[in-house]
């Protein structure tokens, strides 16, 4: 009897690969139909292995940013199966002509887009990713191993093997979509040593767990980052625009990358929008961590630290500065920002301008909440993460994202002089 390694799931996984990138376009859409019906069809088990995980995890003492991130009830898994069959809609990127012209010597160039091969992921206590990154890997024409953490295992284990026999069902190689979960940490590390095996990687959770899987990895990695969110709130700023987008970026969804950490107000319209701003958080629960002018022109605000200023909460705390000009707000957002999304509320056309020239983030804004970088919202159907590296992928990524180019050469029996 032979025990299986996690290193045979890679192979497989790379192997299922060359299959996945065979199919058609109308293959992988009724592929991910399929797995779309499996997911409702299967929502009570889902759900009552996601209790399990929930259970646990507040056993563990996880906290409440990551049981809310856990959490799949009824209607976040009818949004799964929903985000699955946007994505089947989408149109295919593998084929698509990117580039191209004739050489001087009548040879004809295209540059086309092709599936990486095999997208690892390694995430935690997020079971929604599991879904996500799937659907999108197989409508991009890749095979996928995941990697989701034990805080999602009971989910993750159940969506997986849906997915997988819906595959089946399908008629395509349910090894397009492995796991390496019940290996544990030996699984991570199998990811990230993959060489050969896996072609990019992906990580998605905290800070910490970013920073091991870019520095330990021997395989390319996409790095998404943390959310050290800014909104610079200027002068021009109209109350109802300033309160809206504030208390939206904050509360609408406080355990995520994109909810907004810390607000810049110009010092010109600090008495008019502080207490405006503040005392309209503090209604919905957050607390107001604040310098001392905020500290001076509101109550009940808690004096901040240095710490606030380069702190991601992810939880109903938000970091309130009064800043003398929009010099010193873009200085600080240059300090402390994690690069992943920075927003401006202004009626100035100079001053958002600046602002979405200037700031150097994956997502930049003007009059709009944060909360909007998210691949949904941006019409992808649904991410992979929200890369804040430079190369290749930038902020939210959906299928574009998951494929590599080769370029097609046809000639006529030219040679080279």
């Amino acid at each position: 009897m032979t025990t299986e390694t996690s290193q045979d799931r890679l192979a497989r996984a790379k192997e299922a690969s060359r299959a996945v990138a065979r199919l058609t376009s109308d293959d992988k859409s009724r592929a991910l139909e399929g797995i779309a019906a499996a997911i409702e069809d299967h929502a009570t088990t889902i759900i009552a292995a996601n209790a399990r995980d929930i259970e646990n995890g507040r056993a563990d003492g996880i906290g409440d940013a990551l049981i809310d991130r856990l959490r799949l009830d009824e209607k976040r898994v009818a949004a799964l199966a929903s985000a699955v069959r946007e994505i089947a809609a989408l149109p295919d990127p593998v084929g698509q002509v990117i580039g191209g012209h004739r050489m001087p010597n009548g040879v004809n160039l295209e540059q086309i887009r092709v599936p990486f091969g095999v997208v690892g992921a390694i995430y935690e206590a997020r079971p929604n990713v599991t879904v996500d990154i799937a659907a999108l890997a197989l409508r991009s024409g890749n095979a996928v191993v995941l990697r989701g953490g034990s805080a999602a295992r009971e989910s993750n284990t159940v969506l997986v093997q849906t997915m997988r026999d819906a595959l089946e069902s399908a008629g395509v190689t349910s090894e397009a979509i492995q796991t390496v979960d019940d290996f544990g940490r030996d699984g991570a590390k199998a990811l990230m040593q993959g060489r050969g095996f896996i072609d990019v990687l992906v990580p998605r959770g905290s800070a910490a767990l970013i920073e091991t899987v870019v520095t330990e990895s021997t395989v390319p990695v996409i790095e998404t980052g943390a959310g050290n969110v800014h909104i610079v709130l200027d002068e021009s700023a109209p109350d109802d625009w300033a309160r809206d987008i504030v208390v939206n970026a904050k509360v609408q969804r406080p355990s995520v990358c994109n909810a907004v950490e810390t607000v810049l107000v110009l010092r010109q319209a600090a008495p008019r929008l502080v207490p405006l701003v503040a005392s309209a958080l503090q209604s919905e629960g957050v607390a107001v961590h604040g310098d001392d002018m905020v500290v001076g022109l509101m109550s009940n605000v808690i004096p901040a630290t240095e710490e606030d200023w380069a702190t991601e909460y992810l939880s109903l705390d938000i970091a309130m500065k009064v800043v003398d000009t929009l010099d010193e707000a873009l200085a600080h957002i240059r300090r402390y920002s994690t690069g992943h999304t920075e927003s401006i509320v202004t009626t100035d056309s100079r001053n958002a301008d600046r602002f979405l020239a200037e700031v150097d983030s994956a997502v930049v804004m003007a009059n709009a909440s944060t909360r909007f970088t998210d691949g949904a919202e941006f019409g992808f159907g649904a991410e992979v993460g929200i890369s804040t590296q430079k190369l290749h992928a930038r902020g939210p990524m959906g299928l574009a994202e998951l494929t590599s180019t080769k370029w097609l050469a046809r000639g006529s029996g030219q040679t080279r002089g």
